[in-house]
C-alpha cells in the first residue's frame, strides 16, 4: 500500500477573517478549480462549513471520465483549521486538511494531502504516469487564481511538495 502526500504553503496579503470567509466556503470551491475539471456541486454546499457537513460534487479527473465525488467535513475549528475526507470517489484515501495562520502583513495556508489510489500497482503506475501532475497543476492553479482574486503576498513564494509516505 502506498500512501502519498501533497504539502502546499501559500501566503496571501488579506486578514485571516477574510481567508477563512472565502476558504471555508465550500461554495467557492469551483472558482479555484480548473475548468477543464468539470467541477460541479450537486449539494451540500448552502450553509456555513460544520462538521458531518456532506458535499456532492461531479468532477472530471481524467478527459471523459467523469464521477461523483462526496467529501464530509470532519473536523472544523472556527479561522484555523477544516478537514474534508472523501467518503465516495476517485481515490480509495482522500485526507485533507486546510490550516490557516495570521503572518505579518497577511495569511498562510497551508494544504496536507494524505491520499492513497485504488487498484493496487495499476494505481501507483498512474500516480506516477498523471495523478502527481494533474494535482499539483491542481494547487499551481489555485495559486495563481488566489492571487488574482486577493494579490501576491510580499515575500516567500509558495510552496508545494509531494512524496510517497
Amino acid at each position: 500500500m502506498t500512501l502519498y502526500q501533497l504539502h502546499s504553503v501559500q501566503k496571501l496579503p488579506i486578514d485571516k477573517e477574510k481567508a477563512w470567509k472565502f476558504l471555508s466556503d465550500p461554495a467557492n470551491l469551483k472558482e479555484i478549480t480548473p475548468g477543464h475539471m468539470g467541477f460541479e456541486i450537486l449539494s451540500g454546499a448552502d450553509k456555513e462549513m460544520y462538521p458531518g457537513q456532506i458535499i456532492q460534487y461531479k468532477v472530471n479527473p481524467l478527459p471523459g471520465f467523469k464521477t461523483k465525488w462526496v467529501t464530509e467535513i470532519t473536523h472544523v475549528q472556527a479561522g484555523e483549521y477544516f478537514v474534508d475526507e472523501q467518503r465516495f470517489g476517485p481515490y480509495a484515501l482522500w485526507h485533507h486538511k486546510h490550516f490557516i495562520k495570521a503572518i505579518p502583513g497577511g495569511v498562510e495556508m497551508e494544504d496536507i494531502v494524505d491520499y492513497k489510489l485504488p487498484l493496487g500497482p495499476l494505481g501507483r503506475l498512474a500516480h506516477w504516469m498523471f495523478v502527481r501532475r494533474q494535482l499539483k497543476q491542481i494547487f499551481e492553479y489555485r495559486e495563481k487564481k488566489l492571487i488574482e482574486l486577493f494579490g501576491a503576498y510580499k515575500g516567500d513564494q509558495k510552496i508545494i511538495n509531494m512524496k510517497a509516505i
